[in-house]
């Protein structure tokens, strides 16, 4: 613990006047450099968690928190296993019926691979928002027995089809007739388009009545793929879904949307760290500019260090008043950035478009980037992480002068005086 002596001569010291001027001018530009590298790192960090919540809703709003199948086989009663399921969990709040195969789409000369994804346009706006995705038709235009389909806005175009053309739909399976073996067609009418926001699912999801996906791919009456359930919480689903599958009967598997989607998202986390040693390199950079900075402050105090040696401090006191200096120096900058990052991250939806305004630029054009807004999320548990290391890299800095100064001989710096 650092005595008022040490306190108030390392506070005197950081605020130089007289002819120590540029040594104040080292110290001001060690403390911006720190608040400018955690202001940075902050608002990068806030974005980039904007956008990986931008993306989880958007990928949330088209599949289902949790899911239910069989190892090998079709689930026949799938009302019975959503029952079970909100009876094992009240975080269990809905469930709809799957079935999933896929297909080939075709209209005129023009043909496109799609995941074809039967549903039950009551039950599935228990599971997910893609009925708020639609931009012609509705979900209750898919009728069983009417063979309708619902594509993806980029399919759509692909296919060149709007709401009332009909498309033919090519299973793999096949048909063995006197012909000879053919895969089997059916044709489908549009009825309507939606547009996710996620190209994934635009050019490669289309949607029909889970009825009509059973006759299509020749199922068992009542048999789906699986349930789709809705969790109160989805980021307990991975706890829920080895919770369900404890509970479930031999042969059945609850997944949760953290699997299906993992690689994803295990990108986004490694480009987050990535992001987050580059950008405090520049904190450590301007960190270790303290070491400089108190550097030529020993150099210049020689004198005076060499009078307190002679009055009875110790080399401890000397290195406590350079260790109080430097410290000061990492606090304020650091509370500088903390302050000025978690400002600018809770206002990027206002300062970008004002730079946008004004320089009648566009950082992220709509028809080229899915997201042309910058999003932002303020993370505390980032912002104190942030605020730790770089004090304690401000901290570090200060021990090699600290030290240097304690070294200093009286005799050896009073010499020349």
């Amino acid at each position: 613990m650092f005595r008022p002596l040490e306190l108030f001569i390392g506070l005197r010291y950081t605020r130089a006047k007289r002819r120590n001027h540029f040594i104040s001018f080292i110290s001001l530009t060690s403390m911006l450099g720190i608040a400018l590298g955690i202001t940075a790192l902050i608002t990068v960090l806030s974005v980039m968690n904007g956008f990986q919540q931008e993306l989880r809703g958007r990928i949330l709003s088209m599949t289902a928190h949790a899911t239910i199948s069989r190892w090998n086989g079709l689930v026949e009663d799938w009302q019975g296993l959503r029952d079970q399921a909100q009876r094992s969990s009240p975080e269990v709040l809905g469930g709809a019926p799957y079935i999933r195969g896929e297909a080939m789409l075709n209209h005129a000369s023009l043909v496109s691979g799609a995941l074809l994804q039967g549903i039950l346009p009551a039950e599935e706006k228990q599971v997910s928002h893609i009925g708020d995705k639609m931009v012609r038709g509705t979900l209750d235009d898919l009728r069983p027995g009417a063979f309708g389909i619902i594509l993806g806005k980029a399919l759509a175009n692909a296919l060149g089809v709007n709401i009332g053309d009909k498309v033919t739909v090519i299973t793999p399976q096949a048909n063995i007739t006197a012909a000879g073996i053919l895969p089997r067609l059916k044709r489908f009418d549009v009825v309507g388009i939606f547009d996710a926001g996620m190209y994934e699912y635009d050019r490669g999801l289309a949607l029909i009545h889970v009825a009509d996906a059973g006759k299509l791919f020749q199922l068992p009456d009542g048999s789906v793929s699986g349930v789709r359930l809705k969790l109160r919480d989805l980021f307990q689903a991975p706890r829920l879904a080895a919770a369900l599958s404890e509970g479930l009967p031999d042969g059945y598997l609850a997944r949760d949307w953290t699997q299906d989607h993992a690689s994803f998202f295990r990108a986004v986390q490694i480009e987050k760290t990535a992001m987050f040693v580059i950008l405090t390199l520049i904190v450590a950079v301007a960190a270790f500019n303290i070491v400089s900075a108190l550097v030529m402050v020993v150099t210049d105090k020689q004198s005076d260090i060499a009078i307190l040696r002679t009055l009875g401090a110790t080399p401890r006191s000397i290195m406590g008043i350079f260790i109080v200096q430097g410290i000061t120096i990492g606090l304020v900058g650091t509370l500088l950035g903390l302050i000025g990052g978690v400002s600018l991250a809770k206002n990027v939806g206002v300062v970008v478009p004002f730079i946008e305004r004004v320089f009648g630029i566009k950082f992220l054009a709509p028809d080229v980037y899915l997201i042309s807004d910058l999003p932002s999320q303020v993370q505390w548990g980032d912002v104190s992480t942030i605020g730790l290391v770089a004090f304690g890299l401000a901290a570090l800095a200060t021990l090699y002068p600290a030290w240097r100064a304690a070294r200093t001989q009286p005799a050896e710096a009073l010499r020349y005086e």
